[in-house]
Formats: structure tokens, sequence, C-alpha cells
């Protein structure tokens, strides 16, 4: 049965196979491309097929077929490999058994700052500007320095390159209050580009089942208005500028703003589940870079990033302490990043990569009492060559200096074997992570719900080491695709948030750090939270592509994903929290057009095992599938009009279990919904 499943999944990297070029009009027409350019895996633009590091790549065509306006949609309906929950502190996201804290998520190459309690706010990132996502598996630490263990996910933005000027708005509605909408004006002439943009994203809250258990109980139920799924709206401003003014000059320039805040139902006397404010996000990101190339094989590229980020709680419940309305900020972060690259064709059949990296990070926390700053330096450099017929080896090195925790090396070896339309490759890489200012130097007491939450850092933590070990086989033709992936993934020195009981000389130490704690809630304190090291981390696995033209205008892909991780403090080996065993994603996908009409039809599923929670009730596996129609109008040479219609979760899948396992959850949909959706374009 696991065999059944792996043969008909297969990686979205495959989803784009293989070529089929209409003579009708290019905007109903459907081009797969077999090898899009990539540069998350090597650093520099470089055809798939080529590259010595297995990437996947999710197009923007592949992302809009399947009915998907968010991130961790595309991420989560096409990746196995990734899965997500959301909550009111952002998303926690995880990566090949690994979270939030190992993947780097990068825009364009650079680092995208904030978080929330280690979760990522993903709505900073708007959607219809996605061009492609590259997401590369394993350590990528040599090119991309800390935060790189698990991965990295690279996004790049869209910026039309066309004499012209277009207009495009993009509608989705469904179930539940959930509806984006976005708004873009490009203008694109003598070189000079302008790029606006506006997103709007917001849904409202809902349960699965409006009961918990009486706390205490086991058995014992009452009402509740807590949500299950925390609603929102979210607001997205872009501007980038762009100058070519000759083919060996480009410059860029660019901010986006960010605006979020929750929608949660508030506090009330005869029933739990209310809170007293929402919580309310900001940020900022703006830079500057360019390009010179020297010829097509030399060039010299710089950026410089800027990204501010903040968030607290905003109140619309009057308390004994706050009015409506008031702001208290929770947390700041600000990154600044200065980074200069040279990509030269030293030799022939070569490509040599040198580049030097600035950052410097700080974090204001009020409730954390920290305000801290760290600096890095880094130098690094990497060259690939074909040794000789079909052979490409690619050797990277990084230097890296933390103020905190001094020098650390961190390589990368690959050697590709690519007879035919064979590919077999080999990876070796280090990883490399610094703790975090908050695993460092947190302070933390607040309360919730009457409960209150201890949290400590450690100034005595190390930094976290990995050793990333990947075999890769791969065959490819016009009509199918084939991959099978091994990886080990082995970390040394974790950072963990232990739990600690409190017993009376705990309590003693904590009531002396905390002197606002009252003696209520010194009585209801259970246990508090330190940042240790642990021992170390071992995660396996094995990724099975297949992707197939079955006939003319229908295509066949997915993924299937075994992943085993577990952590081992002391003698003790446990398995990783929320790491999934088994997950797989499938997408069925139809196309044809008739004259200035055009039909996609796209079914897709993801399947998965049961969530592991330590010391709590696993969340079981499930199975969700979706069904989603566009249709596409070539009104005139001047206007494009795609109306679509689909249904999501079919079956109407739904985890309605009582909350007794303080939000231990998988599946967070909330049953089946009618999804429509406009996209109209105009352009001249």
């Amino acid at each position: 049965m696991l065999l059944a499943v792996a043969l008909l999944s297969g990686s979205a990297t495959f989803a784009q196979i293989h070529k089929m070029e209409r003579k009708d009009s290019s905007v109903v027409s459907r081009t797969y491309n077999l090898n899009p350019v990539v540069v998350t895996g090597s650093g520099h633009h470089q055809r798939l097929k080529s590259t010595a590091t297995p990437v996947h790549v999710l197009g923007s065509q592949e992302i809009r077929e399947q009915g998907i306006t968010t991130f961790d949609g595309a991420l989560t309906r096409m990746m196995p490999q990734v899965s997500m929950a959301p909550n009111s502190m952002g998303t926690f996201l995880r990566l090949n058994g690994l979270g939030n804290k190992y993947i780097l998520i990068l825009i364009n190459g650079q680092k995208l700052n904030g978080d929330i309690s280690n979760n990522v706010d993903l709505n900073r990132i708007n959607m219809a500007r996605v061009k492609r996502i590259e997401v590369l598996d394993g350590a990528a630490s040599s090119l991309y320095g800390s935060d790189a263990i698990a991965g990295v996910i690279n996004i790049i933005t869209d910026q039309p390159t066309q004499q012209l000027v277009s207009v495009t708005s993009d509608t989705r509605v469904s179930g539940h209050g959930q509806l984006t909408e976005a708004v873009s004006l490009d203008i694109f002439k003598n070189g000079f580009g302008s790029y606006t943009s506006f997103a709007h994203d917001r849904a409202d809250s809902y349960q699965t089942t409006d009961l918990e258990y009486v706390k205490g109980s086991e058995t014992e139920t009452q009402k509740t208005i807590a949500p299950f799924f925390t609603g929102y709206r979210s607001n997205i401003v872009g501007q980038k500028f762009t100058y070519a003014p000759n083919q060996h000059l480009a410059l860029n320039a660019g901010f986006d703003y960010s605006y979020k805040i929750t929608d949660r139902p508030e506090t009330r006397s005869d029933i739990t589940g209310g809170t007293d404010y929402e919580m309310r996000y900001k940020g900022l990101r703006w830079n500057l870079g360019g390009i010179y190339k020297f010829t097509s094989k030399n060039s010299l590229q710089a950026d410089f990033t800027v990204d501010r980020f903040r968030y607290g709680k905003e109140y619309d419940v009057e308390t004994k302490t706050y009015q409506v309305g008031d702001y208290v900020q929770s947390k700041k972060q600000r990154m600044m990043e200065g980074e200069l690259k040279a990509i030269l064709g030293l030799m022939e059949n070569s490509t040599t990569i040198f580049g030097a990296d600035w950052r410097k990070d700080w974090l204001t926390a009020t409730s954390g009492n920290i305000e801290e700053n760290v600096y890095t330096l880094a130098a690094y450099a990497q060259h690939e060559m074909r040794l000789f017929k079909d052979f490409t080896a690619t050797l990277g090195l990084r230097f890296t200096h933390h103020e905190t925790f001094d020098n650390h090396l961190t390589p990368k070896a690959t050697l590709m074997y690519a007879p035919g339309n064979f590919r077999f490759r080999a990876t070796y890489s280090a990883g490399f992570r610094a703790p975090g200012l908050d695993e460092l130097y947190y302070h933390y007491y607040s309360v919730n719900r009457g409960k209150p939450q201890i949290i400590f850092g450690n100034t005595d933590l190390s930094p976290e080491k990995s050793n990333y070990f990947s075999l890769n086989a791969e065959y490819r033709d016009q009509t199918i695709a084939v991959s099978l992936t091994g990886f080990l993934n082995r970390i040394n020195d974790m950072v963990v948030r232990q739990n600690i009981n409190v017993d009376e000389s705990a309590l003693t130490m904590l009531q002396r750090e905390f002197p606002e704690m009252t003696a209520d809630e010194a009585a209801k304190l259970e246990r508090y939270s330190l940042y240790q090291n642990s021992d170390k981390g071992d995660v396996k696995g094995v990724q099975l592509n297949v992707s197939a033209n079955i006939f003319p205008g229908f295509n066949l892909s997915g993924n299937y994903v075994y992943t085993y991780a577990r952590t081992k403090s002391g003698e003790e080996w446990t398995l990783l929290e929320r790491s999934i065993r088994h997950a797989a994603t499938i997408a069925a996908n139809y196309h044809h057009s008739w004259g200035k009409y055009g039909l996609n039809v796209n079914l897709n599923g993801r399947l998965q095992s049961k969530t592991y929670y330590p010391d709590y009730e696993d969340a079981p596996g499930f199975g969700i599938w979706n069904l989603h129609t566009t249709h596409s109008f070539d009104v005139a040479r001047w206007a494009f009009l795609e109306p679509s219609i689909g249904v999501d979760n079919i079956f109407d899948k739904v985890d309605n279990r009582i909350d007794s396992t303080n939000r231990k959850y998988a599946l967070y949909s909330p049953g089946r919904m009618l999804v429509v959706g406009l996209k109209v374009r105009f352009k001249q």
C-alpha cells in the first residue's frame, strides 16, 4: 500500500515536466517548462536539471491552478515535507521534521525577519507578487549562514520587463469570511520599472466544537467561545522600482509595509474563551540593490536590506489596568543586512562565487525584559565545475564570525553524475545556528487566563551544529520524471525549552525574580521554562517523486515523504514534537483551450499520518481533497478575464475533538467550503 501511494505521488519539482505551446493566445494557452531557472541551491541562475543540489520549485501557474492565495496553502498542498499550524501567534512551520527556527525564509535571496514566539508571520508575504517558490532541503549554511539547518525557502517575486502598463485585480472568497484581494499596477518603459501592489487578507474565527473540558476534569464539559482558528485582518502595501540603463547594469529599490490584527471573541462573564485584547503586528521592510554584468558569466551584485517588525496587545475590553484602544508593545525586532557577491566564470565550464555578508539584529521585548543586539560577519566561496563529461562537482565554504559565539566554518560538497536523462547526486553540507537573542536573554513573565507563564534565557548556551547527507537518483524525459532521495540530518546541541517543575525553593526564587507575581498567580504556577542545549537531534527520511503526462493536456504529479525525526536528551530518545512519519500530496491537472477560452481543472489532495505530541494525545492523520477550476477569457488584446470556482475539503474532513490537549491538532480546516474567485487584468 505504501509503495502504491508513493508511485502515485511526486514532487512539485516535477509538476512542470513537459512543454506544450499553442498557437492561440499566450494568455489562454498552458505551457509547461521542463527546466525553470532556480537560484537557491547553487547561488546563481541555473537550469533546474543542471543544478547539483536538488531544489523543489513551485511556479505561480501551479499555485494559481490550485486556487491557492496564501503562502501556507501553497506549501502544504504541494509539498508534504512541509506542515503548518496557524494560531494567533503566527504560523508554526516545519520542514522535514524541524521547526521554524531551523528554516531560513528569504525574499529574493534576502532574509525575512520577524517572528512571534518563534512562529513566522507568513502574512507578510504577498502571494500575488510571487513568481515562484524555491525550496532547498537540508543544511545550506555555506551560502546562507545561520538558521538554514532544515533548509531554505526562497520566494522570488515577479517584475515584468516588457514594454507595458498593466493593472491587475485578483479576488478569492470562501466560507467563514475568508477573503483575499490583491491589486497591482505595473509600468515598464525604456528600462524603468515601477511595481505597486496592495493585498488584503481576512478570515473570521471559527470553532469545530463549542465544548471544552472543565479544568481538572477529563469527562465533564462546558460551553466555550474560544476559537479553534483565530480570525484576522491583514494588509500589505508594496512598491518596487527598477532601472536598467543598459545591458550591463540593473538597479532596484523597494519597500513593503504590512499590518495585521487578530479578530477574537471578547471576554464575557457568562462563558469562557474570550480575550481582553487583540494581537497587532506591523512590519516595514525596505531594500536597495544592484547588479553589474561585466560579461554574461561575470557579475558583481550588492544588496542592503532593513527589516523592522513589532507586535503587541491592543485592548478591546476595559480592564483594571487598560482602557479600550490601549496598545502595549510586546516585542520589537530590527535587522540590517548588507551583502556583496561576485559571480565569476574563471574557467571554462565553471562558476565561482565569492561573497561577504554583514548583519546586525536588535531585539526589544518588554514582556521578556530584553534590549539586546548582536552582529555577524561572514565570508564565503563556492566553486562549481564540470570535471569531465557528465560529472559536476561543487565545493563551498563559509567563515562566520558571530559577536557572541566567535568563529565557525561550514563546508559543503556535492557531486552530480548526469548521463543522458539520468541524474545521480550526492550532497554533504554542514549547518550552524547561533541561539537567538530571546533564547539567550529572555526574562519573561506573563499571565494567560489567570495562569502565569515564565521563561528564562540562558547565556551559557552553545551554538547548534548539524551535518546533512543526501543521495538522489533522478530520471526525466518529455513524458515522465521520477526522483528518489534519501537524507540524514544530525544536529548537535539542539536548543530546547525545558520545563522545570516548581518546588518550594524554586517558587521562592521565582517570586524574587518577578515581584509583580501575585499570591494567587503563584499558587497556580506548576512549572517554568529554561532554554537548554539537549544532546542531539536525528532526522532521516526518504522522498519519492513521480510525475507523468498521461495524455496531452493531462498531468499527474505528487510527492511522498517518509520522515523519522527524534531528539536525545541524556540517554533517552524521543520523537520530535509535531513530527509526521508519512505524508503525501497528489495533483491531477487537465487543461484545454478553444479559441479565446481556456479551461483548467485541478484535483489535489494531501494525506498524512498522525502528528506526534509528547505528553499529549497525538493528532490523528487525515486525507483532504480540493477541486478547483479556472476559466480564462481573452476578452481583447488589452483585457484578460479569469473567473474560478472550486470546493475545498470535498469530503468535509474536520477534527472536532474536544479541547483536552491544549490545541494539539494537525488538521485546521473548518470543513467543506465553496471557493469563488475572479482575476482581471488590463494592459497597454
